[in-house]
């Protein structure tokens, strides 16, 4: 509110809002004597103008109303001025035939701007459906105007007025408002910073983008970028379009900050050739989602995102066999253990999609099982799927909690994703890890065995391959115990999905490195020769269940994660896209630096899917299937037996020494001492 005057007698306090405009005024006059006679009429002017929109702001909604009713009456006095002078060539004296068809002007006009909401529109955000209203509350007005002055007649009313007057009021209707919506926004930028911007892309989603930058006051649009030559050097809504050779020039000649990506219908890997060649550019990077984010909603500003490194894996995506996906969920019953993990909550969104007829979500988190079935039901509402949800607290090592689960809705298929995963956390604990790796599938497959549930799916993962950490030996010999179920005549197709590392989920590295880089750095890597497998969570879920679905039984199907990525690669991809630049010999001067720290308890310099082998093919292009060695069921109960004991008796060095008689690959990286501090792990999944 600004300032105000009260001046005290018998009636009270009476409080004038205009004295906010003229103390404005004052405080400007004063500021700008302080500078020269150019300057100070320039201070002066902003200086009065800011206090004149200041106070406008202030105002309460009808009072800015009535003022816009004043200016639309003021337009139709200025449109029939100027429609006499189109006409007759001069502006004549005032005569009362003029005076009635201006009154008449406004009287048809403002009730029909009303009634068409003009004067509910936010007057500062003029776009082109309040251009619309003002087209049709032009039109109406036009019918009764040109019906009174054209048709029927006034005496001293050149017919053509009728006409000629509804066409220029439309115009200066448009025109102030969009003046006016220029000047408070302008207003709304001078004292600050804001980010000067590029968009990649002249589509439909980048002049959304454009138009949702010009309303707000964080950014300003210098142009478009964009690849199709026959827009190179031209305007789209007042601003030029660029093509890619130019950019380096534009970027530092107009000093760009952000480029803003708005081209949300490209495929992964052209994105990643778009990011690949901005990445020189002391620019930061943003995007906007894909194109199925947009299809309900036009583009916002709030919209944009950093780039990730799922903009960077380059990997075209393989469009979902939907039979593969609807064959062991429509209609059917499913169970999904580990439900509140990252893996195991994407598993339930995915089958959520398929409308199964129930689905069973088992985890031992309260948190993590409360916040996916809340997510869940909403999820089912918001896509009016009838489905029946049942969360279930419990631990995949209870048999007999589990056996009631199991009993109280037989399920179709059972996909096991509930497991320890992170690798140093598991090696500090490597009987807890053997526990409900080994032992919690144990008892579910048991269970499934004897209940002859027809599917079971085991997550693994690629550390299962000549693993170097308890963690990636105990998934081994948790598919080991599949593979010798499924050999034994089980009713039940026991089969293994094993793939590598999933963007998003909990330890991942992308979090960590966003982190590290948001607190200036350093970032940490373990070798800069690390090299790690990467999927997006939705990608693997959706190939985990029509994995599942190709099942004969003991299969062991293989995730194409594409091309290894290396750690240090990553890592200075994520510090340039962010505008920065890393810090090393070759550029003292840099933002942020990458520190080596050394191989942690357990880890690798680079993973494997396959022990031995080919892989064979299947029909999916993303799933490959291997054969791999196991032990045969009575041999294998009784190792599992001994193992049980030593768990149960906290030997966990015996422990280890069972893994490593059960799986001749396991060559454990180095002992790990209780006292060892932990630390995070970047190649966890």
């Amino acid at each position: 509110m600004p300032p105000v005057l009260r001046r005290k007698g018998a009636s009270g306090a009476l409080t004038l809002p205009c004295v906010g405009l003229i103390g404005g005024l004052k405080k400007g006059a004063a500021r700008a004597a302080a500078h020269g006679p150019t300057t100070m009429k320039r201070r002066q002017l902003r200086d009065t103008a800011g206090s004149l929109i200041d106070w406008l702001r202030s105002l309460r909604r009808p009072s800015k109303v009535l003022i816009v009713i004043g200016f639309d009456c003021g337009a139709c006095i200025l449109a029939m001025l100027l429609a006499i002078y189109l006409r007759v060539g001069y502006i004549p004296m005032a005569s009362t035939p003029l005076v009635v068809a201006t009154l008449v002007a406004m009287m048809i006009s403002i009730p029909t701007l009303a009634m068409l909401g003009s004067y509910r529109a936010v007057f500062r955000h003029i776009g082109s459906a309040a251009i619309l209203r003002l087209a049709r509350a032009s039109a109406f007005f036009a019918i009764p105007y040109s019906t009174i002055f054209t048709l029927w007649g006034i005496e001293g009313v050149p017919r053509t007025i009728g006409l000629l007057l509804p066409i220029i009021l439309f115009l200066l209707l448009v025109a102030g408002r969009l003046v006016a919506s220029e000047i408070f926004r302008g207003y709304g930028r001078i004292g600050r910073e804001t980010s000067r911007v590029l968009i990649y892309g002249a589509g439909m989603a980048g002049r959304q983008l454009a138009s949702a930058a010009r309303s707000g006051r964080e950014m300003t649009v210098i142009g478009y970028i964009d690849d199709n030559p026959d827009l190179a050097g031209r305007t789209i809504d007042a601003y030029p379009v660029f093509s890619m050779p130019e950019v380096a020039e534009v970027v530092a000649s107009r000093r760009i900050t952000h480029i803003m990506l708005a081209v949300p219908s490209v495929g992964r890997r052209r994105r990643a050739e778009i990011i690949e060649s901005l990445k020189s550019l002391p620019v930061k990077v943003q995007s906007l989602p894909g194109v199925m984010d947009l299809a309900h909603g036009k583009v916002q500003v709030s919209d944009l995102h950093d780039l990730d490194i799922e903009d960077l894996l380059g990997r075209g995506a393989v469009k979902p066999d939907r039979a593969l996906l609807e064959e062991n969920i429509l209609g059917k019953v499913v169970l999904i253990t580990g439900a509140g993990g990252s893996i195991g909550g994407e598993l339930c969104r995915q089958v959520l999609a398929f409308a199964p007829k129930c689905l069973m979500l088992v985890d031992h988190s309260e948190f993590a099982l409360y916040q996916i079935d809340g997510e869940l039901r909403r999820l089912a509402e918001a896509a009016q799927i009838d489905v029946d949800i049942v969360p279930f607290l419990g631990s995949v090592c209870d048999a007999s909690r589990m056996d009631r689960l199991l009993r109280s809705r037989p399920p179709h298929i059972i996909l096991h994703a509930a497991a320890y995963k992170h690798v140093p956390l598991v090696e500090h604990n490597p009987g807890e890890g053997i526990r409900v790796n080994v032992f919690g599938t144990l008892t579910m497959a048991r269970l499934a065995d004897a209940l002859s549930v027809p599917n079971f799916v085991l997550i693994s993962t690629d550390k299962a391959v000549r693993p170097t950490n308890v963690m990636g030996a105990s998934k081994r010999l948790a598919e080991m115990v599949l593979q010798a179920l499924a050999a034994s005549g089980s009713a039940t197709r026991f089969s293994m999905v094993r793939f590598g590392n999933v963007l998003g989920s909990s330890g991942s590295v992308v979090p960590l490195f966003r982190r590290q880089i948001a607190e200036g750095g350093p970032i940490t890597i373990t070798h800069r020769n690390m090299t790690r497998y990467f999927m997006l969570i939705p990608e693997a879920a959706q190939l985990v269940v029509q994995a599942g679905a190709m099942a004969k039984g003991g299969e062991v199907f293989l995730l194409d994660m594409g091309d290894p990525i290396r750690i240090r690669d990553l890592a200075r991809n994520m510090i340039e896209l962010s505008g920065l630049t890393v810090r090393d010999d070759e550029n003292p001067d840099g933002d942020i630096e990458i520190h080596e720290i050394g191989l942690r308890p357990g880890e690798k310099l680079f993973e494997e899917l396959l022990i031995s082998g080919d892989p064979a093919r299947t029909s999916h292009p993303l799933i490959m299937k291997g054969n791999e060695a196991y032990v045969l069921w009575d041999t294998l109960r009784m190792e599992l037996d001994e193992l049980d004991a030593v768990i149960a008796a906290q030997a966990d060095a015996d422990a280890i020494a069972i893994l490593q008689r059960l799986i001749p690959d396991f060559h454990r990286a180095s002992d790990v001492h209780q006292n060892q501090p932990m630390s995070v792990d970047i190649a966890a999944e």
